[in-house]
């Protein structure tokens, strides 16, 4: 099921791009499309205030296991989206996903197989995968 989600939306992305094709502009608009969902969630902070930041180091115990680690890390959020909010990070998210995968495209490199690898990345290092 999720392959054929990603395929299908791997497909109309191929067919609905018309304006950038070029590798460049596609390039270009991965790029803007990151920025539009970094500020759509600073703007959740700093002009709505339904979310807050509140950051400090992150202390995690030197004898504790991974998953004991877990629950000493913060992501530094406070509060929840609000509907609005939420509203405009899903759309910028869908125009990140939209941007990527016509970069998919344009490479010839096919969603669902980035997401296997990944996964399978995931499984087999763990947590030592994003350190």
């Amino acid at each position: 099921m999720k392959d054929l989600i990603c395929d299908e939306f791997q497909e109309a992305v191929g067919r609905y791009l018309l304006r950038h094709r070029s590798i460049l502009d596609v390039l270009s608009k991965v790029q803007e499309a990151s920025g539009r969902t970094n500020r759509a969630v600073v703007k959740s902070v700093t002009i709505c205030g339904c979310m807050e930041i509140r950051a400090q180091r992150q202390r995690v115990p030197v004898n504790g296991s991974l998953d004991e680690a877990l629950n000493f890390l913060s992501t530094h959020l406070e509060g929840e989206l609000c509907e609005v909010c939420r509203e405009q990070v899903q759309e910028e998210i869908g125009n990140l996903l939209f941007y990527t995968v016509a970069l998919c495209n344009l490479l010839d490199i096919n969603l669902s197989d980035v997401l296997l690898k990944e996964q399978e990345r995931l499984f087999t290092l763990g947590p030592f995968r994003l350190s």
